[in-house]
């Protein structure tokens, strides 16, 4: 029965290699098909990818602008009702609570506190920073925010 774990090639399908530089009636003699001098007949010859003939290359010819600041603090944000959803009244809210509820992603990293949504239950945050928008709210609900950062 034939079956795809039994199927063999077509006849032809398998062809042998071809043995090149083995004498000149092997058909690929003498230069091996490599035709005659050159960069690319020589053994480890050749050009990379992204030579472009002694052209000005790409990556010198574009122009280089401004840079990256490697100093740069780069903040999680948390919106407030984000935090009416997950935590209840009363708690005290840090870089470890959340990310255990799977707000932020890294504990140690700074954390910025943003005004979006409402508040109704009162709240210990500690943040890095925080928008004027998010403290007033939250000590509106009788909360408290400490920027620690």
């Amino acid at each position: 029965m034939l079956k795809l774990n039994n199927i063999g090639a077509p006849r032809g399908a398998n062809r042998d290699k071809k043995r090149r530089g083995r004498g000149i009636g092997s058909g690929t003699g003498k230069t091996a098909g490599r035709g005659h001098k050159g960069q690319k007949a020589r053994s480890g010859g050749g050009i990379p990818p992204w030579f472009e003939g002694g052209q000005m290359p790409l990556n010198r010819r574009l122009p280089k602008r401004g840079f990256t600041n490697i100093f740069k603090k780069q903040f999680q944000l948390v919106n407030l009702d984000a935090l009416d959803e997950r935590f209840q009244a009363g708690e005290k809210i840090d870089g470890i609570a959340m990310a255990k509820a799977g707000l932020i992603k890294y504990p140690e990293r700074p954390i910025k506190l943003l005004g979006r949504g409402k508040v109704e239950k009162s709240f210990q945050l500690e943040v890095a920073k925080a928008s004027k928008s998010a403290v007033a709210a939250v000590e509106a609900a009788g909360g408290s925010v400490t920027i620690t950062g």
